[in-house]
């Protein structure tokens, strides 16, 4: 008989234990200093809290502060008294802010992502940072400009020009920069690679304008890392019948939801899996083996990063070019291949290396 209600006791406990559990939900914010709809980084990292949502059951809240950064440390201020289990927010601009508000709030829990605190500042034992190897995945894409801008494709010419371009001048762009250059140079040592810089990630309008330029020059085939703004050279490319790379989402995709005469056009995009980062950082906070007070590098080796392998990329791109991507890609990995950064590098080495592709 004691036996018989020990169990039934233990069942009792064993179901409100569960109980508790089941009601108290992981509570997650994302802070985007931007807007959602630039179907490039912003709208991946969304895209990974609605998987957060429905795999794990969590309660989610996506804030977008624009593009004002006078709004954005006391957006990351507010969210911070509110009690959330995580906090993530992202690029290199909201790192000054991260590693002023935290210190504040030590028991809050922070994941930053597409760059790092400086851990050495004290206080910052409640982030966690990522950083991704865009370098690796653009070593695929400028490989692949290479190939193409060789070839017989139809909105291909005879000359060895393509293009980059980039959202703003700085570390993590010119990451993107010096690997696709890398990358263009392992195919073509005689490449030549037109530059441009946007200024920001939100001005499509002059993104087309200076990818109108580039496609003008002779270039036919461009890597867009502009996020919002890039939206302009996708935009370019199919009015002057040119090519271009997409960027973080695999923008061929969500093009052809409403403007699919412009997926011809878009060669592949070079993923940065900011979902799938999120989602796996997310999973191993709730397991409790996400390290706080640490950076992680992610690369093509643990699937961050990489070129979009789509059903355009497959009718586009000729078998023969997608095969080399992936014996360079499976080089990368295995370190036959080491891919340069520009973090760490100094001014005169950055421009030694831009100087080396201007026609």
């Amino acid at each position: 008989m004691k036996k018989r209600i020990l169990k039934v006791a233990t069942l009792l406990m064993l179901v409100f234990l569960l109980s508790i559990t089941a009601s108290a939900k992981l509570r997650i914010a994302l802070l985007l200093n931007g807007n959602l709809g630039d179907m490039s980084f912003f709208d991946s990292a969304a895209a990974g809290m609605k998987t957060i949502e429905k795999e794990l059951g969590a309660t989610i809240k996506i804030i977008e502060a624009g593009p004002d950064p006078s709004k954005w440390e006391p957006a990351l201020a507010d969210l911070s008294e509110m009690g959330w289990d995580l906090i993530i927010v992202g690029t290199p601009t909201m790192a000054e802010f991260v590693e002023n508000i935290a210190p504040l709030y030590p028991k809050q829990k922070y994941i930053f992502f597409d760059g790092s605190v400086d851990y050495s500042k004290g206080g910052l034992d409640n982030v966690y940072s990522i950083q991704y190897k865009q370098n690796e995945g653009s070593f695929l894409a400028g490989a692949l400009a290479a190939m193409v801008t060789s070839s017989n494709l139809p909105f291909a010419n005879p000359e060895k020009y393509i293009g980059f371009l980039g959202g703003m001048d700085y570390p993590i762009i010119n990451d993107f920069l010096i690997g696709y250059i890398q990358g263009a140079k392992y195919i073509d040592p005689d490449i030549k690679v037109s530059i441009s810089y946007v200024g920001n990630f939100v001005d499509a309008a002059k993104g087309k304008e200076l990818s109108l330029a580039q496609y003008n020059q002779g270039v036919d085939v461009s890597f867009n890392v502009a996020g919002g703004a890039g939206l302009g050279q996708i935009e370019a490319a199919y009015e002057v019948k040119k090519y271009v790379i997409g960027v973080d989402s695999d923008q061929a995709l969500l093009f052809e939801k409403h403007s699919p005469e412009k997926t011809e056009h878009i060669l592949t995009s070079m993923l940065k899996r900011v979902d799938n980062s999120l989602v796996h950082a997310v999973k191993r906070y709730v397991e409790g083996t996400l390290e706080f007070g640490k950076m992680e590098a992610l690369g093509l080796k643990e699937g961050a990063v990489g070129l979009a392998d789509n059903k355009y990329y497959r009718q586009i791109v000729p078998e023969e070019m997608r095969k080399k991507i992936e014996e360079l890609s499976d080089k990368i990995v295995n370190g036959e291949i080491i891919v340069n950064t520009a973090f760490g590098m100094s001014q005169e080495e950055l421009e030694q290396i831009r100087s080396s592709v201007r026609k």
